[in-house]
């Protein structure tokens, strides 16, 4: 049987970025991911571009994310220098992640899909893997689940919540895609004429999707429009059925779009649909129960944990779980919050964290700290934090977290109050 110091299920910027600080550290590391490339949500859901990530104060911009996410977009410029906080390659973002892979010595199993965790008492001992070959199961010392819907952990019995607490019902799935040959200054022009009659539409019952308005993006390139726009509302990412609804489900409400589009807009009269994301992405589903819940109440209050392993401040952002509006809390300039070790650990496991959009909090708090460059930082904290209980053999619950924190900024990371 395959052992490791370290098995890291997700490839992800949570994943990647766990698994690279735990090799980093002179961990050996396995990383697991479902489809053929890094990236998680940016690859396989097509999420563009990076939410802000940064706050203001006294009049300087402060990079809230740093560390190894900031590593990440240094490295871009290797490729194609694009002068932008947010907007990136997705495609040679890929390669940069298989290049921070590699020559940190992760192995990275592609095509895999973790489906049984083995216990013994307070310990993860192996998990099993469905590969092309069959089964493979991998033992490790530690373990992080970085999946985004908490696969691992759920698969170990440990407890979480689904959703929001009083129905279970998650934020909506979406599924994004782009346009090219978009005339954009006609775009420009036309958009609130557009956004208008999309209302006229959906009022009538012309179009499926229940969303408020169009969501779109640009700067991929000339003529190309990115839209993270559909919305699947009541189905639970992590029920197969209601999973597999979701895509049919998404994928009528680009085409009712694009049809929209093309009738009503001069702007695509010439354009043609270019991608589609290869799974929907899920905003929320599982949500670990760990040593301590983060709530809204802590993120709005700006609360500084002692045991803090990075700061945010991205708006409270809640797509209805039932349908049409979005409800919005903005942090003022110059104010974040900290997200607190504890979020990471669950109670259940002494050799196992969680990063990623899964850690432990609320409904309402994991809106904001779900997007992919805290993501990173988390990820980043877990492998960190892993290092060190491996070096003392101890229980990740048992690690000093000052020791960690300083580890975070020697990595250049950012986590207590400035």
């Amino acid at each position: 049987m395959n052992k490791y110091n370290l098995v890291v299920a997700g490839g992800g910027l949570a994943g990647v970025a766990a698994a690279v600080s735990g090799a980093r550290q002179g961990l050996s590391v396995l990383l697991v991911e479902k489809s053929g490339w890094l990236g998680g949500a940016m690859s396989n859901c097509l999420v563009y571009p990076f939410m802000p990530y940064w706050t203001t104060k006294n009049g300087e911009k402060k990079y809230l994310s740093q560390g190894i996410f900031a590593e990440m977009l240094e490295r871009q410029k290797k490729y194609d220098d694009i002068k932008s906080d947010i907007y990136y390659s997705p495609e040679y973002f890929k390669l940069i992640l298989d290049d921070m892979v590699e020559e940190s010595g992760v192995e990275t199993l592609f095509h895999t899909t973790l489906f049984k965790v083995s216990t013994k008492e307070k310990k993860i001992l192996s998990v099993s893997l469905a590969v092309k070959s069959g089964v493979l199961e991998v033992e490790a010392d530690y373990f992080v689940d970085a999946t985004g819907d908490g696969d691992l952990f759920a698969f170990a019995g440990c407890d979480f919540q689904l959703g929001r607490e009083r129905d279970n019902l998650c934020q909506p799935m979406t599924t994004c895609f782009r346009m090219d040959k978009v005339d954009e200054e006609l775009f420009d022009r036309e958009i609130e004429q557009i956004q208008e009659l999309y209302k006229e539409y959906q009022q009538r019952g012309e179009l499926l999707n229940p969303r408020e308005n169009i969501l779109y993006f640009k700067n991929l390139g000339q003529g190309i429009i990115h839209f993270n726009t559909t919305r699947v509302v009541k189905h639970d990412p992590t029920n197969p059925f209601d999973v597999s609804r979701a895509e049919m489900l998404a994928r009528k409400q680009i085409f009712e779009l694009v049809d929209f589009l093309k009738k009503n807009s001069r702007a695509f009269e010439n354009s043609t649909v270019i991608s589609v994301a290869a799974d929907i992405g899920v905003r929320e589903s599982r949500k670990l129960k760990g040593e301590h819940i983060l709530t809204a109440e802590e993120l709005k209050n700006c609360t500084v944990f002692e045991d803090s392993i990075m700061l945010g401040n991205y708006e409270i952002d809640i797509h209805n779980p039932e349908g049409t509006g979005t409800n919005l809390y903005y942090f003022k300039s110059g104010e974040y919050y900290t997200v607190p070790y504890r979020c990471l650990v669950p109670k259940e496991y002494d050799n196992l964290l969680v990063a990623g959009r899964c850690i432990s909090a609320t409904h309402e708090a994991q809106a904001s700290i779900r997007i992919i460059p805290f993501c990173a930082c988390m990820g980043q904290a877990a492998g960190l934090a892993v290092s060190i209980a491996h070096r003392n053999n101890c229980s990740v619950k048992m690690i000093d977290t000052t020791e960690l924190q300083q580890l975070i900024s020697k990595n250049g990371g950012v986590c207590q109050a400035f």
